[in-house]
């Protein structure tokens, strides 16, 4: 397009209005209860999703960034991630205060440690209360008074093993474990609620344990977990569960939150 006829559709579109510094209101801030940011991993489909529903709660807002990691999952894949919390960290509201930042990988979180995944935040935000979803399973069973935990989780068996070592390393018995045995993420996203809950209502309804734990931030179960409870007539907790429990209770918001379960009613265990 010429520059004359540029200038021609100007001279017939006159600006008739151009106001400036206009009068504007300010609201309360999206979060004004508490801020949490979220590092979700770049092959998750689900624990945005879970997020929102568990934490549609006025005042609480949830803000994301992504980390690159391997759909495949292996101990080695899960170890990569380690160096690329810090940015991941770093770009959730560059400049700005959160309450809380979870990095949300429960298998990933257990190969590197918590005390290393906290480390890498703070790199970004030092100073800022941390968690990912081992260690607030850890704090929800604690919360909920469970010793005997049946371990759900969709890994591969070295994964698995290796999470049931250390849920026993943390003082906690695992005497029921099942597993889909799945090496993708995207595979693993799709496993239907019906099909928890199911396994759960199978290897759980006896003596044997107390508690349930679901692992995996892929796994979607939220919106049943309350119901489940009511069929087994113990406590359930997913991955997602436990963590955006642990990431309020941290952030300050101690209020009940209906409709996902036991755990949304206790607070942090004392000592925690």
């Amino acid at each position: 397009m010429s520059t004359q006829t540029v200038a021609a559709k100007e001279i017939k579109s006159p600006l008739v209005v151009d106001r400036q510094k206009m009068p504007y209101d300010l609201a309360d801030e999206i979060g004004y209860r508490c801020r949490i940011g979220l590092i979700v991993l770049a092959s998750d489909y689900t624990i945005e999703y879970e997020f929102r529903k568990m934490l549609d709660i006025p005042g609480v807002a949830v803000y994301q960034s992504r980390i690159y990691n391997d759909a495949e999952i292996t101990p080695e894949s899960l170890a990569a991630m380690e160096g690329r919390i810090a940015e991941s960290a770093g770009v959730i509201l560059p400049g700005a205060s959160l309450d809380v930042v979870a990095y949300g990988c429960t298998s990933g979180a257990m190969v590197i440690g918590p005390e290393n995944v906290h480390a890498r935040i703070h790199e970004a935000r030092p100073g800022i209360a941390c968690t990912s979803p081992m260690e607030a399973a850890a704090a929800a069973l604690r919360a909920l008074g469970a010793k005997r935990v049946c371990l759900i989780a969709p890994y591969v068996d070295e994964i698995n093993r290796s999470m049931r070592d250390y849920i026993l390393g943390l003082g906690f018995q695992v005497p029921v474990m099942g597993s889909w045995n799945l090496s993708n993420d995207a595979d693993v996203a799709r496993i239907t609620s019906e099909t928890t809950c199911k396994t759960a209502v199978e290897l759980a309804s006896g003596n044997d344990v107390d508690a349930v734990f679901v692992s995996c931030t892929s796994i979607r179960l939220a919106e049943s977990a309350g119901e489940l409870e009511r069929i087994i007539k113990k406590p359930v907790i997913s991955s997602n569960i436990a963590t955006a429990w642990h990431c309020l209770r941290l952030a300050g918001y101690d209020d009940e939150v209906p409709g996902f379960g036991e755990l949304f009613r206790r607070p942090i265990a004392s000592g925690e």
